[in-house]
């Protein structure tokens, strides 16, 4: 029995804790599309190029990196809840913080901090909403995956309606904050004080299967995260799109996928596990395809719809996926899985930087077509293997 069987009559698990759950994927997902719209303004103010800042978001990816596994010490030591409560708190601080800054080095110190309080949320609440799912004995984590994406939607959707209405950066991001304190002060009270047993390794090594999986978890959180970075860039520089409209691109594509999530656990019934996972690579390929060649601002948000789509349910699939392996206890599985994806969104379109710098954004969007179309053929090929 893994981790979470072992202690799951621990926790009393009703709709509070249920609802609760989920707010934990909103406030993370409205606090990181905070940013996404900032980038633009950041990259302007401080007139670097696509290479410096990645350099920057490299600084995010390399903190979080450090931080999750941390993450899984300090809720032993200390709990879900109490981290939980703490990285919010420190990530919408910093938000204010950054729209505040005016030099490299700072947004370099700053954003390792957002990184930081970013590895210990997505962690510690994938922790928490694991132990709820299971105490609830049925299907939740699309539900829980669905609300990060409304969190996506409300919180760029709200940053570009207050830009469009004359508002500065760093009003929009104390607004952002205060919302984010105020639904964790309302829900935070129903996160599980959940800590680890005292026999567990505090950190999940991947190994056997979980590390496939791992693998497609980074691919696909590496096309969420190159929406999140990038899209504005493209839209602002190559669409010639102005800088208020920055986030609609996002927004669009947050919305797709909210949609698909809410429908995640009956696509999945209907087709299977692998269809789901090829059709799913294959549709986000498209939309990646379409951003690059269409010009008009309207049908450009085609393609982030086809993005949203067909990257919505990839990561929930694998997360269900996890029951069939045998080479780790559920709990390190889902935790090693986390954590390998996650590094996708916070270290991959950094380093994707590197490539808008020395051949054009466009090919950042070549790239995730090319890997999504890798795994759509190894999730063929693992399901040939199983079958």
């Amino acid at each position: 029995m893994g981790l979470v069987d072992d202690y799951l009559s621990t926790f009393k698990v009703g709709k509070k804790e249920q609802m609760a759950a989920r707010m934990a994927f909103f406030i993370s997902g409205f606090a990181v599309s905070t940013w996404a719209p900032m980038i633009p303004a950041v990259k302007e103010k401080l007139q670097i190029g696509a290479d410096v800042l990645g350099l920057l978001l490299l600084s995010i990816g390399i903190s979080a990196f450090i931080f999750m596994p941390l993450a899984g010490m300090f809720s032993r030591s200390f709990g879900c809840k109490k981290v939980l409560r703490i990285a919010i708190a420190v990530m919408a601080a910093d938000l204010i913080v950054l729209s505040l800054l005016n030099n490299i080095w700072g947004f370099l110190v700053f954003l390792a901090v957002f990184g930081a309080a970013m590895g210990c949320i997505d962690v510690n609440m994938n922790l928490n909403a694991v132990i709820v799912e299971n105490a609830s004995k049925k299907r939740m984590m699309s539900g829980m995956h669905a609300l990060w994406s409304v969190g996506c939607f409300a919180g760029a959707g709200l940053f570009s309606l207050l830009a469009k209405a004359g508002l500065g950066i760093t009003l929009i991001a104390a607004i952002h904050s205060a919302i984010v304190m105020l639904c964790t002060a309302v829900y935070s009270r129903h996160f599980l004080n959940f800590k680890g047993a005292g026999n567990e390794k505090p950190i999940a090594i991947p190994k056997g299967i979980v590390v496939f999986f791992g693998l497609l978890a980074c691919i696909t959180f590496l096309g969420e995260g190159a929406v999140m970075d990038w899209s504005g860039v493209l839209l602002t520089e190559v669409k010639s799109t102005e800088l208020s409209l920055a986030g609609v691109g996002y927004a669009v594509f947050s919305v797709a996928m909210l949609v698909m999530r809410l429908l995640g656990d009956k696509i999945v019934a209907a087709l299977g596990e692998e269809k789901t996972l090829i059709l799913g690579s294959v549709t986000g390929a498209l939309g990646f395809v379409s951003v690059i060649f269409l010009d008009n601002f309207y049908a450009l948000q085609c393609g982030f719809v086809l993005m949203g789509l067909g990257l919505a349910n990839i990561v929930p699939t694998i997360y269900s996926l996890t029951k069939y392996q045998k080479v780790m206890p559920i709990n390190a599985a889902v935790t090693a899985i986390t954590s390998m994806g996650y590094t996708g969104v916070i270290l991959g379109p950094a380093v994707l930087g590197f490539v808008a710098h020395g051949f054009g954004i466009e090919y950042v969007f070549y790239l995730l077509v090319l890997l999504l179309a890798a795994q759509a053929a190894a999730v063929k090929y693992y399901f040939a293997r199983m079958g």
